[in-house]
C-alpha cells in the first residue's frame, strides 16, 4: 500500500454539480489541502471459519500479482491497480492516501483506515471471541481517535482541520452479510440490515462530534453477482437467477434493501446536522450496469468471472492461483474486489454525480 511518499499527481478538472445539496467544485475548494479519508477494502468470503483465519492473516504467496497494472509492485490494494479513493485523490490533485498504520507516515493530507474483511458490526456479533480479527467500523474509529492528537491539539484546531476535510465512510455491510451467509439465510441476514445501518449512522455522528462536516457514504454492492457468492451458494431452482445477468436475485435484493435504508438514514442525519454535507455514493448501480452491458465497457461477455484467483477459496496470490491475460477486460479482480478499469468508471460517476438512488433494475 502507498506509504504517503508519492508526489502530487496531476488531476483532471472536476465535473460540476452533485445532486442533493453538494457541488463538487465546493468540495474541491474545501478539501484540496487536507482531506481525511475513511475508506474500506473488501475480501471475498471463504467457505468456513478456518479458511477465513488463514486468508486474512497469511500474506499471499505471490503478492506481485496485485498492483500489476498501475503501480508495478504490491501496494496492499486488493486490485490490479488503483481504487476509487485513488482516482478521487488524483482528481483533487492530492497524494494517494497512506494507510493510517504506516510507520513514519505523514497524515496531514489524509489517512486510510481500511482493512480487508472489515465489518460494520463488532466481531462479537458474529462469532464472539472466536472471530479471528476485529477491525470493525468501531475499531477503525478508535484508530482515528488515536491518530487525532498527532494531527491537532486543541478543540478549535481539530474542528478547523476536520471541518475542511473529506471523510469517506465505507463501504460497509458487504462483509457483515457475506460472513453471515455461511450460517444464515438471506432472509435472516435481511433482518439485521437495520443494525448495520445504525452502526454507520452512529459512526458519522461520532465523527461530526470531532468536527467533521463533509462525508461521502457509499452503499453496498450487488452481492448476487459476485463470483464467490455464485460459487458458494448455487441454487438448483433456475428462478433464483436473473435470466439476463445470471445473478442471484435474493442476494441482490438484500443490497437494494441496504441501500434504501442507508439513504433514509443519511437523510435523517442531514436533518439533524444542517451544517454537515452527507452524500450517498452508489456502488450497486454502476456495477449492475457493467454486469448488464459488459461490451459497453470493453469487458468479456463472461463478466461474472474473476481475473486473479482460482476455484473454491483460492485467493489471488495464493500458490496455484491464476491471472487473466487482460485485467482491463474483466470486471472482477479477485471476487468481491474489482479491477482498476471498473473502479475508474465508478469514481468518474461519483465525481460527476455522487448522489444516485439505489437502483431497482429488475430486482
Amino acid at each position: 500500500m502507498d506509504m504517503g511518499t508519492d508526489p502530487l499527481l496531476p488531476g483532471r478538472p472536476p465535473r460540476p454539480a452533485l445532486r442533493l445539496h453538494l457541488q463538487l467544485r465546493r468540495l474541491v475548494r474545501r478539501h484540496r489541502q487536507q482531506p481525511r479519508r475513511l475508506h474500506r477494502e473488501r475480501r471475498p468470503r471463504p467457505r468456513n471459519a478456518p479458511s477465513l483465519r488463514l486468508h486474512l492473516l497469511r500474506p499471499p504467496h505471490r503478492p506481485q500479482l496485485r498492483g500489476s497494472t498501475f503501480f508495478g509492485r504490491p501496494t496492499g490494494r486488493n486490485s490490479d491497480g488503483r481504487l476509487i479513493i485513488d482516482f478521487i485523490a488524483q482528481r483533487l490533485d492530492l497524494p494517494l492516501v497512506p494507510p493510517s498504520l504506516a510507520h513514519n507516515g505523514s497524515f496531514r493530507r489524509g489517512a486510510n483506515f481500511a482493512v480487508g474483511g472489515a465489518t460494520a458490526l463488532d466481531a462479537t456479533f458474529f462469532h464472539g471471541d472466536k472471530f479471528p480479527l476485529n477491525t470493525s467500523l468501531g475499531v477503525q474509529l478508535e484508530w482515528f481517535e488515536s491518530l487525532k492528537p498527532s494531527l491537532c491539539r486543541t478543540t478549535r484546531e481539530c474542528e478547523e482541520l476536520f471541518g475542511r476535510s473529506l471523510f469517506f465512510v465505507g463501504e460497509f455491510g458487504v462483509n457483515d452479510y457475506h460472513f453471515s451467509f455461511l450460517a444464515k439465510s438471506v432472509q435472516e441476514v435481511m433482518a439485521f440490515v437495520p443494525d448495520v445501518i445504525g452502526t454507520i449512522s452512529t459512526a458519522i455522528e461520532r465523527l461530526i462530534q470531532h468536527g467533521a462536516t463533509s462525508f461521502v457514504v457509499p452503499g453496498t454492492i450487488p452481492s448476487g453477482c459476485v463470483p464467490p457468492i455464485l460459487a458458494m451458494f448455487p441454487d438448483d431452482n433456475p428462478v433464483a437467477y436473473n435470466s439476463t445477468t445470471g445473478c442471484l436475485e435474493d442476494y441482490n435484493r438484500l443490497g437494494v434493501h441496504h441501500n434504501l435504508l442507508l439513504q433514509e438514514a443519511l437523510e435523517k442525519l442531514r436533518g439533524r446536522h444542517l451544517n454537515a454535507t452527507i452524500v450517498y455514493a452508489d456502488l450497486f448501480g454502476p456495477i449492475m450496469e457493467m454486469v448488464e452491458s459488459p461490451g459497453k465497457f470493453g469487458f468479456e461477455e463472461d463478466v461474472l468471472t474473476i481475473c486473479c484467483g482460482g476455484p473454491g477459496t483460492l485467493f489471488c496470490g495464493d500458490e496455484g492461483s491464476y491471472l487473466c491475460e487482460k485485467p482491463s477486460a474483466r470486471l472482477f479482480w479477485d471476487g468481491v474486489h474489482l479491477t482498476e478499469v471498473a473502479y475508474r468508471y465508478i469514481a468518474d460517476g461519483w465525481l460527476g454525480s455522487i448522489d444516485s438512488p439505489a437502483r431497482e433494475s429488475s430486482y
